[in-house]
């Protein structure tokens, strides 16, 4: 149904008209509870225990599809294991100028520069209150345009404290390429320095929160060791393997139609390969002791297989889930099931 009647009326529409139109569907009544039955698939062997949480099966939604966490009740519905909502700032801010998101149908692929464009910490605190019991959500934290990079770290601790309560793991996203020099805060003076200041106001709480920290696929090896020492470093409980990329190789689109759309972070089929890439080089480097949640071009059940495989714990999909629809979320589920099963029986 997705793919024959929705899809092809949401991609009539400008990316961003046609994300703001899926939301209005999704939140018409009992629409994702429709959509849930029809794409229906739990099995008890998808049951993860991770960071101290159950999560009733491995794949959830990335961050930046639930900017504003306005539709994680919905999103839920449609069988997600866990839902990862903003990035969220201090301040309500517009992000960057349309048009700012772009799809690049022969790759598979989507660019963004949207820059963080959100309703602010304080908003999506009053909208999480309305969360239904058992779902697990990630809060996804960023800066804001305007705030230096050396003033960054207080940005993040107001998102912190804002939505300790409400949320079941922090995501620090410094790998966005859509705010001006936020990918600075990845090197590891400031990088340490960050995740050391939450990680203070993290055990100061009664009760911690798991803290993991999103990746870019563009670091180099040597920059990946230094992630993988600041993780050690800083007690970090994991990470997001991996964000958009600035990379535009290989990709079938004409290059004049990629000079057109201009910068922007790259999403989809194209990451495949790099991210699992990632993956598997953090794995080996820590060992396999850092939990790793592995994102970028899912868009097949053998996609997340393959992921899991090179070392992660569970898997995000953003992407996959706007080409191929919900059938997706059942599809990698049914596959990960089958694939235990066979490994079970050998």
């Amino acid at each position: 149904m997705y793919k024959r009647l929705v899809k092809q009326l949401l991609f009539q529409l400008s990316p961003e008209a046609a994300h703001e139109k899926a939301v209005s569907m999704m939140r018409l009544p009992l629409m994702s509870k429709i959509l849930g039955q029809a794409y229906a698939y739990n099995h008890p062997s998808l049951k993860r225990e991770l960071f101290g949480l159950t999560f009733p099966n491995p794949v959830g939604l990335a961050a930046g599809f639930d900017k504003n966490a306005l539709l994680f009740n919905e999103l839920a519905d449609l069988g997600f294991g866990f839902i990862e909502i903003g990035t969220v700032t201090p301040k309500a801010q517009a992000g960057n100028p349309l048009p700012r998101l772009f799809r690049l149908l022969e790759d598979g692929a989507i660019i963004n520069r949207m820059g963080f464009n959100n309703d602010g910490v304080t908003a999506v605190v009053k909208r999480l209150k309305q969360r239904r019991p058992g779902l697990i959500i990630g809060g996804n934290i960023g800066k804001n345009k305007v705030t230096p990079n050396e003033n960054a770290v207080s940005d993040y601790e107001i998102c912190f404290n804002a939505l300790f309560d409400l949320v079941d793991y922090f995501v620090v996203n410094v790998s966005s390429p859509n705010t001006p020099n936020l990918r600075a805060l990845q090197d590891r003076e400031p990088l340490t320095a960050l995740l050391s200041t939450l990680q203070s106001l993290n055990n100061e709480k009664s009760s911690r929160k798991p803290l993991l920290l999103k990746i870019a696929p563009d670091l180099s090896d040597s920059q990946l060791d230094d992630i993988v020492a600041i993780v050690a470093e800083t007690n970090l409980d994991g990470l997001i393997a991996t964000n958009t990329t600035i990379s535009r190789e290989g990709l079938r689109t004409p290059e004049s139609r990629l000079t057109e759309i201009g910068n922007g972070g790259l999403s989809g089929k194209p990451l495949t390969e790099r991210s699992t890439e990632v993956i598997k080089y953090i794995n080996r480097k820590s060992a396999g002791n850092i939990p790793i949640i592995g994102v970028g071009g899912i868009f097949s059940g053998r996609d997340a297989l393959d992921k899991l495989e090179a070392g992660a714990s569970l898997v995000q999909i953003y992407t996959g889930f706007i080409y191929e629809g919900p059938g997706l979320i059942r599809d990698i589920k049914q596959e990960i099931a089958e694939e235990m099963s066979e490994a079970t029986v050998v």
